[in-house]
Formats: C-alpha cells, sequence, structure tokens
C-alpha cells in the first residue's frame, strides 16, 4: 500500500505535529520507545506489539462512538465500525475454536468482573486460586472488588509447586460455590481444564477459565484449551496475543446453554452483561488492533514465536536451576519462570531494582509460602514472550538467565529496599544486555545503534 494513502498521511502528520507543537510529551514517548528497544525485557505480563497494530489503535476509528453491538448501534454512523468489530470476532473465533467471542472489554479485569457481576449475586461464594498461590485479584483477592462483594475462597498448591485438585474439589464441596475459576497469573505449569469442569459440574458450579498468561499457547495447542471446558473463557490482548491492552470473552459448547435465572442463552446474557451493563462504549481503536493481532495469531510465523516462548522459558529454568536458583515447581511449561528468593537472603524487590539497574526487567513476585509484603515479596516472576519475539532461542535465553545470575551474585542486600552491586557488574551486564539487543531487535521498531552503545 501507499505511503499516501490517507490513513498513513494521517499518522505522520499527528507524529510530525506532535514533534513541533508538544515536544515535551514527543521526547518522554521518544526515551519510552527507546527504553524498550535497548533493554532486556522479562516481564511476563506483557509484550511488544507489531507495529501494524500500533497503526491500528493509532486509527480514527477513535473518534466513533457506538454503543451496542454490530448492526444494533445507539448511534448512526458506524457501518465501517460495525465491520472492524465483525473482524475482531471472527477472528477471535476462529483463532481459539469459540463459538462465541465478546471483544469490547477494557481489559481482563473488565472481562473478569462483568462475569462474575452477572453470574453471582453480591455474597455468592466463589471458588479461585489464592493470590499468594498464583491467583489473579479478580480471582477472589480480599484486595480488590472480587473479595469484597463475593463470599471468595481461595485454592493452593501442593508440596510439588502444582495446583493441588483434590483440595480444589474438596473445598468445592465444602462451600459449594456458585463460580469456579481457573487460570493463574503466577503459575508456570498446565492447568487441567477438564478436571477443573469435573469438579464443577459435581457441585453445580459454572466455571471461568482466565488464559490471560497462556492464550497464544491455547491457539497454537501448546496448553490445553479450556474453550469447551469452561462456560466462559477471558483473556487479555496484550500479554501472549502481542496485542493492545484489551480483553475478550469466549465461549464453546455452553455458548447456547441456558442462560442464568432463565434470561436466553449464556452467550445472549454476556452479550448484554458487558453492554449496557458492566461497561459503556467499546473502545474502537482498540477493538481494530484486537482484530489486526488476531489476525496475526493465526499466522505460521505466530507458531513459530510461540514455539519459542516454550523453548526458551524452559531453556531459562534449567539454567537458573543449574546456577543455583529455587525455580518453583522444578521448572515451567509455559512463559513464566518463577524464582523463590528466600534462600538468596534477598527480596524480589530488591532483587527487580537491581536487574532493573542493569537493563535487565522482571517483576517481583509472592512464591508460595511466601510471608513478605506484596510490594517486597520473596520472589522473581521471568517471562519469555518479549524474547522470543526478538527472535532469541535456547541458547540466548540461557544468556539471559546466566545475566540474572551475574546480577543476583553481586548484590549486596542494605534491607528490604536497599541494595549495593559489587564493582564493575553493571557496566558488564549492560554491555551483555546491548549486544543482545542488537543482535536480536524488535521486529519493525526502529533500533539506533549509536543510542545502544551510549546507554550500555
Amino acid at each position: 500500500m501507499s505511503i499516501t494513502d490517507p490513513m498513513s498521511e494521517l499518522l505522520a502528520g499527528g507524529a510530525h505535529d506532535l514533534a513541533d507543537a508538544d515536544p515535551q510529551l514527543h521526547q518522554v514517548l521518544v526515551r519510552e520507545q527507546e527504553r524498550q528497544t535497548t533493554t532486556l525485557s522479562l516481564v511476563a505480563s506483557c509484550s511488544p506489539v507489531d507495529p501494524s497494530v500500533l497503526a491500528s489503535q493509532a486509527s480514527a476509528a477513535v473518534n466513533v462512538t457506538a454503543e451496542g453491538y454490530p448492526g444494533r448501534r445507539y448511534h448512526a454512523g458506524c457501518e465501517s465500525v460495525d465491520g472492524i468489530e465483525q473482524l475482531a470476532i471472527d477472528r477471535a473465533r476462529l483463532a481459539f475454536g469459540a463459538r462465541y467471542a465478546n471483544v469490547q472489554p477494557h481489559s481482563a479485569t473488565t472481562a473478569n468482573y462483568a462475569v462474575l457481576s452477572s453470574l453471582l449475586e453480591p455474597g455468592d461464594t466463589m471458588l479461585g486460586m489464592a493470590l499468594d498461590k498464583g491467583g489473579h485479584l479478580t480471582h477472589g483477592s480480599p484486595a480488590a472488588y472480587a473479595g469484597r462483594y463475593f463470599r471468595a475462597v481461595g485454592y493452593g498448591l501442593d508440596d510439588a509447586g502444582l495446583i493441588d485438585y483434590d483440595e480444589v474439589a474438596a473445598l468445592a464441596r465444602e462451600y459449594r460455590p456458585k463460580l469456579i475459576v481457573c487460570g493463574a497469573t503466577a503459575y508456570p505449569r498446565l492447568i487441567d481444564f477438564a478436571r477443573f469442569r469435573r469438579i464443577a459440574d459435581s457441585v453445580g458450579a459454572y466455571l471461568l477459565a482466565d488464559i490471560s498468561h497462556t492464550a497464544g499457547l491455547v491457539i497454537t495447542g501448546r496448553h490445553p484449551s479450556p474453550i469447551d471446558h469452561a462456560h466462559l473463557t477471558t483473556t487479555c490482548t496484550h500479554k501472549q496475543l502481542y496485542g493492545p491492552r484489551g480483553g475478550l470473552i469466549l465461549s464453546g459448547r455452553d455458548a447456547d446453554s441456558p442462560a442464568p435465572r432463565g434470561k436466553g442463552t449464556l452467550a445472549q446474557f454476556v452479550q448484554r452483561t458487558v453492554f449496557p451493563y458492566f461497561q459503556g462504549a467499546p473502545v474502537l481503536n482498540a477493538i481494530a488492533a484486537k482484530a489486526r493481532a488476531l489476525d496475526i495469531a493465526t499466522t505460521p510465523e505466530f507458531d513459530e514465536t510461540i514455539g519459542r516462548i516454550v523453548t526458551t522459558s524452559r531453556s531459562m529454568a534449567a539454567t537458573l536451576t543449574e546456577l543455583g536458583h529455587d525455580v518453583v515447581s522444578g521448572g515451567t511449561d509455559n512463559h513464566i519462570v518463577l524464582v523463590d528468593l528466600t534462600r538468596w537472603g534477598m527480596t524480589g524487590l530488591v532483587a527487580e531494582r537491581a536487574l532493573e539497574e542493569c537493563h535487565i526487567v522482571v517483576n517481583k513476585n509472592r512464591v508460595p509460602r511466601d510471608t513478605t509484603p506484596a510490594l517486597v515479596t520473596a520472589g522473581l516472576r521471568i517471562g519469555t514472550n518479549s524474547i522470543a519475539r526478538r527472535g532469541m532461542g535456547e541458547r540466548e535465553a540461557a544468556e539471559c538467565a546466566d545475566l540474572v545470575d551475574l546480577v543476583l551474585t553481586a548484590v549486596r542486600p542494605l534491607g528490604d529496599r536497599a541494595y549495593r552491586l559489587a564493582s564493575g557488574v553493571r557496566d558488564l551486564a549492560r554491555e551483555r544486555v546491548a549486544r543482545l539487543c542488537r543482535e536480536h531487535p524488535l521486529p519493525g521498531y526502529p533500533l539506533d545503534d549509536a543510542r545502544v552503545a551510549v546507554t550500555a
């Protein structure tokens, strides 16, 4: 397509206008792009999007208000955006093998809360993975809406760091929840959705699967799919789908099952729940970006990237273990490597800050039997979505693990927050990070070699 088409002209002109009219904001945005291209991101909860996804989100679709759904809007002028949303719906159903898809949720959190608030009444019992065992805030944490408006019961892990399905079944029998949530935010192993469905059916509960951290693995067949096991499945689009900030609600064989309280089918019930019950107008430029990301998610190139996610995470877990680190559950089946720092005598907060100083970005995370505050933690959560997108393989992942070890070995904790790095480690680590970034640039993102050299 010619660069002189109206959309391309608009985006290019907008970028130039921003630089001229608001250089302060422009420079901050430029610095952030440079940070992403010149640092080693090992964060499990995000990933770099394709430039075509960026362009989709920056489109003129942002100018349209379109409450409702394609063909049934409360506003005129929606013919084109109806086409955008329908593309996203069709592509979501194709990618996940779903019968029903709602692409309007603003995030996975919004998607989860829409499901919870529709299937449950205030005070109803729900059963989800406890936050300190790897669950998400929306799965019943008392710090969040889910744990305050509903009676939330948490299940955990066995001594091997795996989901204790016997405990899940026992808690389900004891508390008779109306909803069971499976899925996690810091769990490195496969989840048996079929077993969860059997437990849910045994007590007459709905099953919600949150696959925000494994959506790409599910699409490519590298993780079991919950679509025909869970009544409803949710995911975000920015972690493993390499898409914009946003969420999806999906359903398989249960889409046409009766809705709660006799209000049509479950799919129809979810439609009314998302709009008008839970949120207003959809963010149509974000839905355009979702449509683009979901199209990419069915390509051979995406399959190759997801394959690298698995091989790099396993390589990283194995290398860290060989170097003497405690990897929770002994390894990983997805993109997450969870490291317990207890034996090292440092907090996750200290480790996170020291690594960031060396241009390696991870996140502190609680681990099993963690007694530290949530903003301190006793562990690290490492993810390989971003390095897989850079085209890194097992060898590079092992080097990333070696870099993490280099920094952590050199850290001298001075309390929960303060630390000191051994002399020369920061410069050495930054130099190695810069080389990895030069050799494996983010596809489509301009990389200024001079900038990398200065950063190093």
